[in-house]
């Protein structure tokens, strides 16, 4: 039965009040003397002060006890409850926070659930991931992190330039950039092919990023497999395209001739020779990637080496490093170089932002080939260096190919990059 805390003193004063009238009404009759009445009301009163100051205990108490919980919950505990034994105000604000401390806690249980779920897939993805702090400190590396830059020690707090200072330099320069990345690590009898991606995140407030680093070497041998399977169709429906004409006015031919009729053979013959070149010039594209050359080195000036490459195709160059000599195949770079300043143009970016930028580094050089055009998607960017792949309607494939088989050939490497503001950035290394 609910009785309030109003009701409860209410009834209190009006026992001890009808205490105290009982006892003067009986001391009156007996013909008590006035001190003795007084000692008597003092006593009920005391009495009632005493029952007052008792219950005022027990409130204040579980005051105390309901502010100690709530900072206990504020601190994450939520294993106290509460008892008050009597139905009032008191008994309904202990029931509410009784029922609050159990739906926290059942929220936290399923929280740490939710916690342990993610934290275990999260620890044994095969995508090496790392959460990074606007410092550039490692908040959280997963198993395959630590394995990939941490030799399988924790990389919590530690600084991320810090764990990339003895990785391959190809992955250095990946980091480097701001945007997505495609690179190699390896000798190219064992070369292992990664994708960087990276997404910037707010966590407690604060500027974090998420870099996601996924090997693809697996996945680009099965991509080998098919491109290769296409390949084949592509020259056998090329051949088939170039032949089968090529036979039939070759039959048409003899046929005018046995016939003595000579005013078309002209008209046939050219038509011959155009699909025969056709298919000459087809079959040599295909071989030059095939049959490429060891590099023959040459010291080279790099002022000479540009300036010859800028009257074939536009591009800017702030001419650092214009009088400096490398060691190259003068023709082999130059078609790798006009492939890509080619792509370049070709990628939607305007003709004054296509840039090649030169930089002397420990290693060798390092020349970059940048556009503002429309960059790469993660499925391009991932196959985007596999012979014969082409997001062009008429396109080989072979120009990234080609270039990335050179540039390899030399003892260098090549990466692909997402901008940030939009457009590509291609990486190449040259050893000295």
């Amino acid at each position: 039965m609910f009785i309030s805390l109003r009701l409860r003193l209410a009834l209190l004063l009006a026992a001890y009040g009808t205490a105290l009238m009982l006892s003067l009404a009986f001391g009156l009759r007996y013909g008590w003397p006035l001190y003795g009445l007084l000692a008597l009301s003092a006593f009920w009163l005391l009495l009632l002060g005493l029952h007052l100051n008792h219950q005022q205990g027990r409130i204040l108490a579980m005051y105390r006890a309901l502010a100690g919980t709530v900072d206990s919950y504020r601190d994450g505990d939520f294993s106290f409850s509460l008892v008050w034994p009597q139905r009032d105000e008191l008994g309904m604000l202990v029931t509410a926070h009784n029922r609050l401390g159990d739906t926290l806690r059942a929220q936290r249980n399923r929280l740490q659930q939710r916690e342990l779920l993610l934290d275990t897939v999260v620890q044994n993805s095969p995508q090496a991931m790392l959460l990074v702090d606007n410092h550039g400190r490692v908040v959280l590396g997963n198993l395959a992190a630590r394995r990939l830059l941490g030799e399988g020690r924790r990389l919590e707090g530690h600084s991320l330039p810090a764990l990339l200072a003895h990785r391959p330099e190809a992955m250095q320069q990946a980091f480097s950039h701001q945007g997505d990345a495609l690179f190699a690590v390896g000798s190219e009898d064992d070369e292992d092919i990664y994708h960087l991606s990276r997404r910037p995140l707010r966590l407690n407030g604060r500027p974090h990023e998420l870099l996601l680093l996924r090997q693809l070497t697996a996945e680009l041998r099965r991509q080998e497999v098919a491109t290769w399977k296409k390949v084949i169709r592509v020259i056998s429906h090329e051949l088939n395209n170039s032949l089968a004409p090529i036979a039939s006015l070759a039959h048409s031919g003899a046929e005018l001739l046995r016939r003595q009729h000579y005013e078309p053979l002209p008209l046939a013959l050219a038509t011959i020779e155009e699909r025969a070149r056709h298919l000459e010039g087809f079959i040599r594209d295909y071989a030059r990637f095939a049959k490429l050359p060891a590099p023959r080195l040459e010291p080279i000036r790099w002022d000479a080496f540009l300036g010859a490459l800028q009257q074939q195709m536009d591009f800017q160059w702030d001419r650092a490093h214009g009088d400096a000599q490398f060691r190259a195949d003068r023709a082999q770079l130059e078609q790798a170089l006009l492939n890509l300043i080619k792509n370049a143009h070709e990628s939607g970016s305007a003709a004054q932002e296509v840039q090649l930028r030169l930089r002397r580094q420990p290693q060798g050089w390092r020349i970059d080939i940048l556009d503002r055009g429309q960059g790469m998607n993660e499925a391009v960017l991932a196959q985007a260096l596999l012979p014969f792949y082409s997001t062009k309607r008429h396109g080989t494939g072979l120009g990234l190919a080609l270039a990335r088989e050179i540039i390899e050939s030399h003892g260098g490497h090549i990466s692909l990059a997402n901008r940030e503001g939009g457009g590509l950035g291609v990486s190449l290394m040259l050893p000295d």
